[in-house]
């Protein structure tokens, strides 16, 4: 608690990247390392690892030409567009629209809801989420052999929709926002993408990216609509289908984005407890949670800092929390490998920090057995159950179930997969490289509580905290069920860093060929 405390007050300003609020979360994360008598993480002998960014504040104008009619978005009310294009002014005039259904591309599956259309130059507007495809023997439920079927893949989240509108060469991609397939409401959206917006810097400015990145909402989306002569709902119905073909609109579209750009270097923070094992020294064990979170908005009438208690001061306090665990061991229990302890910068930017590390490992991916994450710790209270988000993905999962047991507690698999949560944080991005990642969230079966108590906190929690201002410790808040959970993920760790085996995603995984290709070339 004490360290939630400190890291989300409002001296912090909300753990903005570029901010001092940066200043003094890096301050204290490396403090709090060498404290506990860490070593620098940094192979320079640092405690950083520099990440440069672009920030970037979208001023857009957007309007809808019918050819008689217009429809002119409100922004924030009724749409919210970016350009994470490093120029001061980004023009799109006069672009054909044209509905792509999910915007899908996905050769497994037979699916291409773009059959081949050139969209080049165009503006594609998109669904979010997986296409819902119905199971053929009970309509009542989707099909498990499609997009995993209630699960979410990577291909329902917005960022794999603009990197596909990106390869396609469009001019812009605008996502329809439903909070239920979004898995949050459009506050969410409007509050992140509706002031500054960062990204990993680049040396052709980010050209490579479609101009504009956008959202709907959905009133606004049967507004386009109808003003195009479609209907929306039946466009939506049609698009769960491989036989979908893209539905040119007769409209224009035209964007004009005014971008504010600072160029910054923010920071990783990084420590290191060496192995014991002179012989497996060299082989890791990364920690992960982001410090950052969306900083202060200035416009905001009373309160503007969002001080993200639970997101992630909380993951940072249990990342410090099990660094002591480890730093605390008597020399006789000391890992055998060593553990790096990786508190991440830009994660509710796209997880730029977790992005960058992969992309610039400190220590070789061949030689990194598993990454342990921790974003929202639990906050009702302990619980006789815990949260394996992406279940099933890695042999990780196995030593937690294990362990959780040996305690009298049970592994949940995801209690939400629609949501795609294990796309939705820092250790995706090494998944994305082939590292197999353990992410899990606190239980929802809390001792002492009636039924029902666990999940209408998380419930209440994003509807009415994720991304808010009103992310702040509350006075119901109970941490036993963090420090409860935090001590498993360190067992976790020392169990993965002594272990003769090392951690395997699990057939049919979509991320197993890709450490297997790594682990081939090592």
């Amino acid at each position: 608690m004490d360290h939630i405390r400190t890291l989300a007050s409002d001296e912090f300003e909300g753990r903005a990247p570029g901010s001092a609020g940066e200043e003094k979360t890096v301050a204290f994360m490396q403090q709090e390392f060498q404290k506990l008598g860490l070593k620098p993480g940094n192979p320079d002998g640092t405690f950083v690892q520099n990440v440069p960014m672009d920030g970037i504040i979208s001023i857009p104008s957007t309007t809808f030409d019918f050819g008689g009619s217009s429809l002119t978005p409100q922004v924030l009310n009724d749409y919210v567009a970016v350009s994470r294009h490093t120029t001061d002014q980004v023009n799109v005039k006069d672009s054909d629209v044209v509905f792509v259904g999910y915007g899908v591309v996905a050769p497994e599956y037979g699916w291409d809801d773009f059959k081949g259309v050139d969209v080049r130059g165009k503006t594609v507007v998109m669904l979010i989420n997986d296409p819902p495809v119905r199971d053929p023997n009970d309509p009542s439920k989707l099909d498990p052999k499609m997009f995993k079927g209630k699960a979410m893949t990577y291909y329902g989240r917005w960022t794999y929709k603009y990197e596909e509108a990106s390869e396609k060469g469009a001019a812009a991609c605008l996502i329809v926002h439903e909070t239920g397939p979004a898995g949050y409401p459009y506050a969410v959206v409007s509050g992140s993408w509706g002031r500054e917006n960062f990204a990993l810097s680049s040396k052709d400015g980010n050209a490579g990216r479609v101009a504009v990145e956008g959202w709907l909402t959905l009133d606004f989306a049967k507004r386009l609509f109808a003003a195009a002569g479609q209907d929306f709902d039946a466009l939506k119905a049609s698009a769960v289908s491989k036989d979908f073909h893209p539905v040119a609109f007769k409209a224009k579209a035209s964007f004009s984005i005014t971008n504010k750009v600072r160029h910054l270097a923010s920071r990783n923070v990084v420590a290191l407890l060496e192995g014991a094992d002179p012989a497996r020294r060299g082989e890791f064990v990364v920690y992960t949670a982001h410090w950052d979170h969306l900083g202060r908005n200035p416009h905001l009438k009373g309160d503007q800092i969002y001080n993200g208690a639970h997101d992630n001061a909380s993951g940072s306090a249990a990342l410090i929390e099990i660094a002591g665990e480890f730093s605390a061991l008597p020399e006789d229990r000391r890992p055998k490998r060593s553990i790096v302890f990786l508190s991440v910068t830009g994660e509710e930017q796209g997880l730029l920090g977790a992005e960058y590390y992969s992309m610039h490992p400190l220590y070789p991916l061949t030689k990194t057995l598993a990454d342990i994450n921790m974003d929202g710790m639990q906050s009702s209270g302990p619980s006789r159950d815990m949260e394996i988000v992406g279940y099933g993905n890695s042999t990780l999962d196995d030593v937690a179930t294990d362990l959780l047991k040996a305690e009298g507690r049970v592994v949940v698999p995801d209690v939400q997969p629609e949501k795609g949560s294990f796309y939705r944080s820092d250790h995706f991005e090494f998944a994305k490289v082939g590292v197999p990642a353990l992410y899990m969230a606190g239980g929802i079966d809390i001792i002492g509580k009636p039924e029902g108590y666990g999940r209408e906190k998380r419930e209440e929690y994003v509807a009415n905290d994720y991304h808010k201002v009103t992310d702040v410790i509350k006075p119901w808040w109970d941490l036993r069920g963090a420090a409860q959970d935090a001590d498993l993920l360190f067992q976790v760790g020392l169990n993965v860093a002594n272990a003769t085996a090392w951690p395997e995603w699990k057939p049919g995984c979509e991320f197993k060929d890709r450490r297997d290709a790594m682990m081939a070339r090592r």
